[in-house]
């Protein structure tokens, strides 16, 4: 294919794709506000459909509802597995923060609540489909779109239609930010939460304690132990960071809780944490321990299948003038799931920039085209 083409192609489209992505970021959608994602889902439906894609909105319940893309419209049968690119609307933003940070562009940057995480690689998506049209490039296959609502918290709704999905494709690209480097990313930390709850006995701290059982005391226990299951040379971490106990200073705690998070880069490290979790035991007498949780996020662990993924997108990179790197990082997303089928996942293919959950968020203008143009390629080469 004319690699030079495209690129200059996209590279006109930049001042449509900085407007497209300030269309998104002006429509708040923080993960708990369903008539916000709602309506997000229904602009994104007409946008993808005046591409001639069909764009279907998938109702939920409870969350956001979802946004299914099969691009080209097909009228029959596939002829060969799609290729499924995944995207979520949902920020970590709650409504009102564009009225403090509002979107705007300076020095090539454009910043905005959910630019950079991940509303830019919505954009990225819609713009390398509309030059694959615009340049009558042929794709292989046909490509499956999910535009989900809950990633941010955890693709509880979400997370059977991805794994469905996956399963009948060849191969899955995520359009999660790429790290600050510009890096994709071939592996992920699966995420476990966890809470551990001590239920003890109340009494007077000052007339009886002795008739009082410490749930606070068994719970600091407890974090002692939980923090030994950390292992720093497999990358395995424990954090310990919120504890809820008791009621006042001068009675013995009855009650008391912590909330566990879990890292872990393997599923073998899954296993074992989970199952010294859920099989602590009191350490005091008298104690009612129980246990609650998982890991709602398996590893994304580094497979043949990725790697080789990867270098066919470093490949195809270099024919763009992008020069691409591999690495992992310790959070999660849903490239976690389809790579734990099995199914070749590459990660980071959206758009380059910064401060992903913080007030610099930012992605850099120039990428937008970039970052098209390398997905554009990749859907017709692979």
């Amino acid at each position: 294919m004319n690699y030079e083409a495209l690129k200059a192609h996209l590279a006109r489209m930049q001042a449509d794709m900085v407007r497209a992505l300030q269309s998104l970021v002006e429509r708040e959608s923080p993960s708990d506000d369903k008539p916000r994602l709602d309506a997000l889902a229904h602009f994104l439906q007409g946008r993808f459909g005046a591409l001639g894609a069909e764009a279907t909105v998938l109702p939920q319940v409870e969350t956001g509802d979802q946004l299914r893309v099969v691009f080209p419209r097909q009228s029959g049968s596939w002829a060969a597995p799609p290729a499924l690119l995944l995207c979520h609307m949902d920020t970590v933003w709650p409504a009102g923060t564009l009225a403090l940070r509002p979107f705007r562009v300076e020095e090539g940057r454009a910043y905005g609540p959910g630019a950079y995480d991940m509303k830019a690689g919505i954009v990225a998506a819609e713009f390398a489909l509309r030059a694959v049209t615009e340049l009558g490039l042929r794709l292989p296959r046909p490509v499956l779109l999910l535009v989900n609502a809950d990633e941010e918290i955890g693709s509880g709704d979400s997370r059977l239609l991805i794994e469905e999905l996956a399963r009948r494709s060849q191969y899955v690209f995520v359009l999660e930010p790429p790290l600050a480097s510009g890096a994709l990313k071939t592996a992920r930390k699966g995420v476990g939460r966890f809470v551990v709850e001590i239920v003890g006995r109340a009494a007077h701290a000052g007339v009886e304690p002795e008739k009082g059982i410490s749930a606070v005391l068994e719970l600091a226990h407890q974090i002692v132990s939980l923090q030994g299951l950390a292992d720093a040379g497999q990358g395995t971490t424990i954090n310990v960071g919120v504890v809820h106990g008791g009621t006042r200073s001068n009675v013995v705690a009855a009650h008391a809780e912590a909330q566990v998070d879990v890292r872990v880069w393997s599923m073998a490290e899954a296993a074992r944490v989970a199952a010294a979790i859920k099989g602590l035991e009191p350490q005091g007498t008298g104690i009612q321990l129980r246990v609650r949780g998982g890991f709602g996020r398996p590893p994304m662990e580094r497979t043949t299948a990725s790697t080789v993924l990867f270098r066919r997108a470093q490949e195809i990179g270099r024919y763009l003038g992008l020069d691409l790197a591999e690495a992992s990082t310790g959070g999660g997303s849903d490239a976690n799931f389809t790579a734990a089928l099995g199914i070749p996942t590459l990660d980071g293919l959206g758009v380059a920039g910064d401060g992903g959950h913080a007030d610099h968020e930012h992605v850099l203008v120039e990428s937008l085209p970039e970052r098209a143009a390398l997905l554009a390629a990749l859907l017709v080469n692979l």
